[in-house]
């Protein structure tokens, strides 16, 4: 029998793409033959993982959770948004967002974390649901808020499951006044965050690309006024409050009334709570933001299928 090392385990795993703890089982059930453990897997269905792992994955689920002080957001992408619909992905989203909660939103921890009852990792058990369910799934992007005295709130929009859905929030609120108004606003500003989409907290902490290539096209399209050289300074900087006021937080108009600066509105509330409130942090997930979509002919992808 040969000897079942590390290095045997890893080429196996190159080879097939299951999991860790799959090609070591498979490597123990034919004593260390590696062709053989192959075709083990490929007889349990777990190598087929790897002939969809080029397909591209910009569907999926969010998932959110929040527990007091602390709050965590992954994302889980799929080919499909009927695999969003599927129990059992649901399932592991929503179980790995709970890991992610106890890792701090570290995703190589979350990955590596065992899946509860599976007698696997997370990265594994993914690695065995793509079997299962036939299509490409990656585990994409993790990261978590936390406060020493206050509260994380979470929120989930087009939820299809409680905290799965397409875009998930998370909003922190640092304050010793009353929790139980703290996570009313927290709710409401993670609401907000979702509908509008801020790109910053503060002006100074926006992307100063962000900021440079804005204040460019306000600089050309004020030059192409007539007006004199102090007048278009005047016009950009004028046009770069207004640009503040759509993509930084604190700066929008806060969506319940779609009025009131959310700055004001996080000062009103630390004179209820009876005590200063900050916004520690917020996260915004958007299910497939950044991934490029492939488009491709319907009749066309039905006739690709029917020649397999």
């Amino acid at each position: 029998m040969a000897e079942i090392t590390a290095s045997l385990v890893k080429e196996l795993r190159e080879k097939t793409g299951a999991g860790m703890m799959d090609c070591k089982k498979a490597l123990n059930e034919v004593q260390g033959d590696l062709e053989k453990a192959i075709d083990w897997l490929r007889t349990k269905g777990l190598s087929a993982a790897s002939k969809k792992a080029g397909r591209i994955a910009a569907e999926g689920l969010v998932g959110v959770t929040a527990n007091g002080t602390r709050g965590a957001v992954i994302e889980v992408n799929a080919e499909t948004d009927f695999v969003g619909r599927n129990e059992q992905f649901q399932k592991f989203v929503g179980t790995t967002t709970k890991i992610a909660l106890e890792q701090g939103g570290d995703l190589a921890k979350v990955a590596a974390s065992p899946f509860p009852g599976a007698g696997r990792d997370v990265q594994a058990e993914l690695t065995n649901l793509i079997a299962t369910i036939g299509e490409n799934m990656t585990l994409r992007r993790a990261a978590s808020l936390s406060v020493s005295d206050g509260v994380v709130a979470a929120y989930t929009h087009n939820a299809v499951a409680p905290d799965l859905g397409k875009i998930g929030v998370l909003v922190a609120l640092e304050s010793t006044g009353d929790k139980a108004k703290l996570a009313l606003l927290a709710k409401q500003l993670a609401m907000h965050v979702a509908a509008a989409n801020p790109q910053s907290l503060t002006v100074a902490e926006l992307d100063k690309v962000l900021v440079e290539r804005e204040r460019a096209v306000l600089a050309e399209k004020a030059g192409q006024s007539g007006k004199a050289a102090d007048i278009i300074a005047k016009m950009v900087e004028g046009g770069l409050r207004k640009f503040h006021q759509e993509v930084v937080l604190l700066e929008q108009a806060f969506v319940m009334d779609g009025k009131t600066k959310v700055s004001k509105v996080v000062d009103e509330v630390g004179k209820q709570v009876g005590a200063p409130v900050r916004i520690a942090g917020f996260l915004r997930f958007a299910l497939g933001e950044g991934i490029e979509k492939k488009s491709e002919d319907f009749a066309a992808e039905v006739a690709a299928q029917l020649k397999k």
